[in-house]
């Protein structure tokens, strides 16, 4: 098997069970298996940093770590009848906790396996985009929803 996998295989896939609401609250969401998406965004993460030049040294100047931050993942897909991603980005506005979920994004070898898996805490649904509509042209009607969250986990799968 090859170190190397395209870029077009992939599968989402959000925790239907959702541990970081009451009980009474996370009954009312719609349950969300994930799935299919056309493209998923947004698997980075970034220190930043703070220069920090010392006295007698003038090759260079130190860069000291300040804080960790994780980049918002984003969703598209064809619009589908389903209303799980809305439902989940409407519970958010309307619960005082948030409808967090743990997540993951699986990168499928070429005979459809999982290979890699990136897995994230706490998500939440922070911007639903709808669909573009235009008489003059013809379209696959597409949603996107952007998810922030506490981490990600980079987890290599058995070969």
């Amino acid at each position: 098997m090859s170190d190397e996998f395209t870029n077009f295989r992939f599968l989402v896939t959000l925790n239907p069970a959702d541990a970081y609401l009451p009980f009474t609250q996370a009954a009312l969401l719609l349950q969300f298996l994930g799935g299919g998406f056309q493209e998923v965004k947004g698997l980075g993460a970034d220190l930043e940093v703070t220069p920090y030049p010392e006295g007698g040294e003038s090759g260079f100047v130190h860069q000291l770590p300040v804080r960790h931050s994780w980049t918002r993942l984003s969703l598209r897909r064809g619009l589908i009848r389903d209303p799980g991603l809305w439902s989940w980005y409407s519970a958010g506005l309307t619960q005082s906790l948030g409808a967090r979920r743990d997540g993951a994004v699986l990168l499928l070898s070429e005979n459809g396996t999982p290979a890699m898996s990136w897995t994230f805490a706490g998500g939440i649904a922070v911007k639903w985009t709808g669909p573009e509509f235009s008489a003059m042209q013809g379209g696959i009607a597409i949603e996107g929803l952007e998810i922030a969250h506490h981490g990600l986990q980079q987890i290599p799968l058995p070969s």
